[in-house]
């Protein structure tokens, strides 16, 4: 992702009700819901180490972000509901992630969809403690 990084939000606010999370960066209003945070999440659990080592996150419908910490002056790390807590958003890949918010969800759904998994949690497995 390739946004100026001289961007910096002069504003951002958690919506917990809504569990989407605002940034303003000059003039221009992004509204992320947490979902699409959590699958995009910069961390190499979601990345992976390296190009086509990215894992494709699935059952995040219903994740929400639980803590949000600054990581000095140039990033945010976001705690999710699920435990997920590795992840660094710049503020350019926060940037770069509003301007293609669209297109990133669409691409999203398509590969969930080619790898026949699902935006829900998946209730129906049931572990058996020995």
């Amino acid at each position: 992702m390739n946004a100026d990084a001289s961007k910096v939000p002069s504003k951002i606010k958690l919506h917990k009700q809504s569990q989407q999370l605002e940034l303003h960066f000059d003039g221009e209003q992004f509204l992320f819901p947490a979902e699409l945070l959590r699958v995009y999440s910069p961390s190499a659990e979601v990345k992976g180490h390296g190009p086509g080592q990215e894992v494709l996150q699935f059952g995040k419908k219903d994740v929400a972000i639980t803590g949000i910490e600054r990581a000095g002056n140039y990033a945010l790390k976001l705690i999710f509901s699920d435990g997920h807590d590795s992840g660094i958003f710049t503020w350019s890949y926060f940037y770069d992630l509003g301007k293609n918010q669209e297109q990133l969800w669409t691409e999203y759904l398509q590969k969930l969809h080619d790898a026949g998994k699902s935006r829900e949690k998946d209730t129906s497995v049931v572990k058996f403690i020995n």
